[in-house]
């Protein structure tokens, strides 16, 4: 039987870690940039000695465990457990000093997540959630905000570069929708900020496209946790919440939210043909 508190508490302190051997390079020069698939797409050398620190102290302690990480891919191991971790969600922003990036690290027990860590090193936020719900640091986080699109904030991820590959002219009449409807929007450039601000009601409303598990399982749960919605689509239609940290698109939300032209990008946009990673 897994002791969920004491992962928890596991979790959170090599967050805390890693999120320090990250902040040593923050608003360095000397970063060590490189591109992954293009020039929008980059990675550091405190990407990768984060997710070093994590794996190594992961294996340490739970050493049959499967680990799904951004930098290294995946390694499979025995146990009942997996791992999804982005060592720094917002690389970009961190590589130009722009306080809006975090360490997130979800674990799944048999396929679904049971604890979820999100750690804004810069801000010192931490964000965590698991069987007690969740919490920002030891308070704990409610959903809440704007129901209607005219008095609501959306962190609005999209259209990005590789949106635009997919229903180009269709992505830019939707964004426009939703600039004149919404009273903020903003991109954030962290997909795990941008929901546990959801999650703290310091935001309405995210949407994205193209995420990846390490990307959201952490964050999602967190949503989930602090009572506010987190739905995936593909092929147009919502899918079910088992292990939907596995789908690439999603909407995120307060509570009771009415924003149907988010839901509408959702269902044409998830269109697009999946493209794995």
């Amino acid at each position: 039987m897994t002791d969920i508190r004491q992962l928890t508490e596991f979790t959170k302190r090599i967050a805390l870690e890693a999120g320090a051997i990250a902040m040593e390079g923050f608003r360095s020069r000397d970063l060590g940039i490189d591109l992954k698939a293009d020039f929008h797409d980059m990675v550091t050398k405190y990407d990768r000695a984060c997710e070093v620190h994590i794996r190594d102290a992961i294996l340490a302690a739970y050493p049959d465990s499967t680990i799904i990480g951004e930098e290294d891919g995946a390694s499979e191991g025995t146990g009942r457990l997996a791992w999804h971790i982005d060592p720094i969600d917002g690389t970009a922003n961190f590589a130009r000093g722009m306080a809006l990036w975090a360490v997130s690290i979800g674990i799944a027990i048999d396929g679904e997540i049971a604890v979820g860590v999100v750690y804004d090193p810069a801000n010192d936020h931490l964000f965590w959630a698991d069987e007690r719900g969740a919490f920002l640091g030891e308070e704990p986080l409610r959903s809440w905000g704007f129901a209607e699109p005219a008095q609501a904030t959306v962190a609005c991820n999209f259209p990005l570069p590789r949106d635009l590959v997919h229903f180009r002219d269709l992505a830019l009449e939707q964004f426009a929708d939703v600039t004149e409807q919404f009273a903020q929007v903003r991109a954030l450039g962290s997909s795990c900020i941008s929901l546990c601000w959801v999650a703290a009601g310091w935001i309405d409303a995210t949407i994205s496209f193209g995420a990846n598990s390490w990307d959201v399982a952490a964050s999602a749960f967190i949503v989930r946790q602090a009572g506010g919605t987190y739905v995936a689509y593909q092929s147009g239609a919502a899918q079910p919440q088992s292990r939907d940290y596995a789908h690439p698109h999603y909407l995120a939300a307060i509570p009771d939210a009415k924003f149907d032209v988010l839901h509408e990008i959702m269902r044409t946009q998830s269109n697009r043909p999946l493209v794995t990673t």
